[in-house]
């Protein structure tokens, strides 16, 4: 188990560099990577832990060159939109997006996340895609009563399991 602290991202993004005005989903590398097999990991609190604990193989990480976006839209009295403004979020807003996760990291007693990266999965074991993945762990915990939140129950328990499936290929 590790954030892979010293190791490279996929080749896929070492053609690119610079900032994209593209949100993380819709970057040339990630959407090169989704042809390959690679999904990007969830992006639910549940799941922080989930690329220091998928098996290594199966992980990998870009740089993110994404660009977040805070909109602002207006309403009429009626409800009614009459304007929407976009503009790219701020790096201390963007560090407070982060800083939550990091939080959670944290009390799972794992080690900080490295900053910058945008982590993609590919399906372990029997499984054809991430999310079959992510049901099967989910339905693993509740037949064992362990609540499927970014928990060290729930992080052993997927952990272990993932081990299991990987071993199994």
């Amino acid at each position: 188990m590790s954030w892979d602290e010293d190791g490279t991202p996929h080749p896929l993004a070492q053609r690119r560099s610079g900032r994209s005005e593209q949100e993380p989903d819709r970057l040339p590398e990630v959407r090169e990577l989704e042809a390959l097999g690679w999904e990007p990991a969830p992006e639910e609190a549940a799941w922080v832990f989930l690329p220091y604990v998928w098996p290594p193989a199966d992980r990998t990480w870009i740089p993110d060159r994404s660009t977040h976006w805070a909109v602002d839209t207006v309403l009429d009295g009626h409800g009614h939109i009459t304007d929407v403004h976009a503009e790219p979020l701020a790096g201390p807003d963007l560090r407070g997006l982060d800083r939550e996760t990091d939080e959670a990291v944290a009390a799972l007693g794992l080690p900080p996340r490295p900053p910058g990266r945008l982590w993609l999965l590919r399906p372990v074991g029997r499984f054809t895609s991430v999310a079959a993945v992510l049901d099967h762990l989910r339905g693993l915990a509740a037949g064992r009563g362990v609540d499927p939140a970014a928990t060290a129950a729930f992080m052993e328990l997927v952990r272990a399991e993932l081990a299991e499936l990987a071993a199994a290929e």
